[in-house]
């Protein structure tokens, strides 16, 4: 049977729930950066595939079917936008390590799990990943429809971290 994975605003803190037994709890105001993966452009929220959130001493790991990307990011829009923490790149420019990466499993593609991972482990691939931002969903969303206006400033000119 495969696990049933949800994240939940509780208070000021974000829990991580399997099969409705809390697993784990992070404290919202420890989060330095969060990067969400994407696939193609990212216009959806079903482009979504990972959120990689940076706490001081590691990197958490929530793939999609846990809710962070979607439902944690969007309960608390203002949270993300005064924080300024929240980065985007796309999956084609994030490699992760293999362990990490979404394979085949006994019935299709399986992705990575819920993890907790040292800072030391990771600190290095994802400083190479292009991200951009820091921007909300509603910011990116309003980025891109300023870029679809005519006469709208050159990619150069868009927001990169």
């Amino acid at each position: 049977m495969k696990d049933s994975w949800r994240t939940a605003w509780q208070g000021q803190d974000i829990a991580v729930f399997r099969n409705e037994a809390e697993i784990d709890r992070l404290h919202a105001i420890e989060i330095e950066r969060v990067v969400l993966v994407h696939r193609g452009v990212g216009n959806t929220p079903g482009d979504l595939l990972l959120a990689v959130v940076e706490l001081p001493q590691e990197f958490l790991f929530f793939p999609a079917d846990t809710g962070f990307a979607g439902r944690v990011n969007f309960e608390r829009q203002a949270f993300w936008a005064e924080r300024a923490c929240v980065y985007w790149v796309t999956e084609a420019r994030a490699p992760l390590p293999i362990r990490l990466r979404r394979g085949r499993g006994f019935l299709g593609l399986a992705g990575p799990v819920f993890a907790r991972l040292p800072r030391a482990e990771l600190a290095g691939v994802i400083e190479r990943w292009p991200l951009q931002g820091p921007q909300t969903w509603e910011q990116r969303k309003w980025r891109r429809i300023e870029r679809n206006r005519p006469f709208a400033p050159p990619e150069d000119e868009q927001l990169r971290a």
